[in-house]
């Protein structure tokens, strides 16, 4: 049986899996342009910062910070409230973190749950097959091979397919979640030490501290809370 036939044999869970396919390949071209965007290197940003608190320049310091992404978006909620007290930048920085969570791991459930459903869509159509193939035995006793093909040919398609699906589904799933855990590791690391430049700039404006050296931005050098799941 020619490959096309055998798609055409293939029955309706086949044209479901067709479809969800398409929709896997939707959200990961989606989801991965959406963590690119939000995953720029913070680096230049972070020290244009970090320069503009040291010379106590708070408008300088929220115009180096604006930049779609998702370190930024954390930086701008904590430089927002700088002069209000470490309490209120830590909260304001805290909310913008679970947002940016948000919005870095939404799809990821629904991935996982098409790589759960997509193999089991392709048994139920593995059992359609059978269970046309079986219908061709009670029709005649003794069925040739072309006779049982549509039926066969129906079952190993779907089983093939819901697997494929799957493997696509899991794969991006798991591609996504680990571009987004670095990124959510950047925002952590900036969390922990934002707080810190706001009150090094505050004892500087009351004279504590003196001289104009800023260092480059090291992100290795802000300590890490996090845990990865």
């Amino acid at each position: 049986m020619q490959l096309l036939e055998m798609l055409k044999a293939a029955g309706p869970v086949f044209w479901l899996l067709v479809l969800l396919s398409v929709y896997v390949l939707y959200l990961l071209v989606w989801r991965w342009q959406v963590i690119a965007r939000l995953g720029d290197d913070p680096a230049q940003m972070l020290t244009r910062v970090h320069g503009s608190l040291i010379q106590q320049d708070w408008l300088g310091a929220q115009r180096a910070a604006q930049q779609p992404t998702a370190v930024a978006n954390v930086v701008r909620a904590g430089l927002e409230r700088a002069l209000t007290g470490k309490d209120s930048v830590l909260l304001a920085m805290n909310e913008a973190a679970v947002m940016e969570e948000a919005r870095l791991t939404a799809s990821l459930p629904t991935l996982a749950t098409i790589a759960q459903i997509a193999p089991m869509l392709g048994l139920l159509g593995t059992v359609f097959g059978m269970i046309q193939a079986f219908q061709v035995f009670s029709q005649n006793g003794s069925p040739g091979p072309t006779q049982l093909a549509g039926g066969i040919s129906e079952a190993l398609v779907n089983t093939a397919a819901g697997l494929v699906v799957a493997i696509a589904a899991y794969f991006g799933r798991n591609l996504l979640k680990t571009k987004a855990e670095a990124i959510l590791l950047q925002v952590d690391r900036v969390r922990e030490g934002l707080p810190t430049w706001i009150m090094e700039a505050e004892m500087r404006r009351q004279g504590q501290l003196s001289g104009m050296f800023i260092p480059a931005y090291d992100p290795d050098s802000i300590p890490v809370r996090r845990k990865t799941p």
